[in-house]
């Protein structure tokens, strides 16, 4: 009883704390409960850890039962062959053939032994004779000889079972020196890799060493080479027609036409036939540009032509596109009136007719009371 009234005011003391977090207006609509998740988190990480740690725990448990089940089904199989060689060994010594009754029937024997048998001869009538007068003079001789026999064939099983065991014993150890060998052999295999691996990092290293020199090498030359060529365009530029306007470049008696050089400390201005030739390639080039113009203004008067009729066209289209938007929107106003008027009469019929029982303050007030 008192569990259970303490168990109720834990709920009630729940639901208030959760009553609260729940009508908090400020904690609802402008943030989270934070400290709720973190909580849920790190539950959610330790059932995840829980249920890792489960499954590992549950893995091993089957591996280990796993590992029991073959230790005991190979101890069930070495019980069984040891109770095999103790009943071949209890039938050889205690059960054997010339021991039974009828020993001279299935064992073509005669005069079987009678020790085990110590009943009074008195006590046995004429058809229970079972030993006549002259049988079983050398029985005991032949006891001897039969338990030799046994001794020498059981001497003989378990030196067999010994030869056998040296032999198990021997062929472990051969595999154990055959995994012994292969791990060596392993082994040296990665002592030789490894040795491999090295001499090939030190071959790369040096190769690479070589290359860098190489490249070093080819990089001084191609400086040497460029500052010689930068040395000699220097000297050439230093030595040239575009600083020293040689005198041997210019113009020559007979040779007008040729090319020729401006020499400021000579030059005396332009000749008549380069001036006209000068004007002549002046008007052609403003013949040139007049037609150029002429045909540019064409070419706009056509696009500005084109461009009209595109308008023209353009604006048709819009009128249509107007006129068939306000024909869409007549008759959406049309269907929207007539969904209206429906709605309206169900709304009617709805108030009027379905919805006549009207809901009192007591029965808003019942809800929103409890956070469930």
């Amino acid at each position: 009883m008192a569990d259970d009234v303490t168990r109720l005011e834990r709920r009630r003391a729940a639901e208030v704390a959760r009553r609260g977090r729940i009508f908090d207006v400020r904690r609802r609509v402008m943030g989270v409960d934070v400290p709720a998740l973190e909580l849920q988190v790190s539950e959610r990480r330790r059932r995840e850890e829980t249920e890792v740690g489960v499954a590992r725990a549950l893995d091993a448990l089957s591996l280990s039962h796993d590992q029991m089940y073959i230790q005991k089904q190979k101890d069930e199989e070495e019980r069984k062959a040891e109770l095999a060689r103790d009943l071949v060994q209890y039938r050889a010594v205690h059960q054997r053939p010339e021991d039974s009754l009828d020993a001279d029937l299935t064992c073509d024997l005669k005069g079987a032994s009678m020790i085990a048998f110590s009943v009074p001869e008195w006590e046995l009538g004429p058809a229970s004779m079972q030993v006549f007068q002259g049988e079983g003079l050398r029985e005991e001789d032949s006891r001897r000889a039969q338990m030799e026999e046994t001794a020498r064939t059981l001497r003989a099983q378990r030196e067999e079972s010994a030869k056998q065991r040296r032999e198990r014993k021997h062929e472990e150890l051969q595999a154990e020196m055959r995994m012994v060998q292969g791990d060596q052999r392993a082994l040296r295999l990665q002592i030789l890799e490894a040795e491999c691996k090295r001499a090939a990092r030190v071959a790369l290293s040096s190769f690479n060493r070589a290359q860098a020199e190489e490249v070093r090498e080819r990089q001084r030359k191609g400086k040497q080479l460029k500052e010689a060529e930068d040395r000699a365009e220097i000297a050439h530029t230093v030595t040239s027609d575009l600083l020293t306007e040689c005198p041997d470049s210019a113009v020559r008696p007979g040779q007008e036409g040729a090319a020729w050089r401006v020499l400021t400390d000579r030059w005396k201005g332009l000749t008549a036939e380069q001036r006209g030739a000068i004007l002549r390639e002046r008007e052609e080039q403003r013949a040139e540009g007049e037609r150029r113009r002429a045909i540019d203004r064409r070419r706009e008067l056509a696009w500005d032509s084109q461009w009209q009729e595109q308008g023209r066209a353009q604006e048709e289209a819009e009128r249509r596109s107007r006129e068939a938007e306000r024909e869409r929107r007549r008759q959406m106003d049309k269907y929207n009136q007539e969904l209206s008027l429906s709605q309206r009469r169900h709304q009617q019929f709805l108030n009027k007719r379905l919805y006549t029982n009207q809901a009192t303050d007591h029965y808003f007030s019942q809800f929103n009371s409890s956070s469930r």
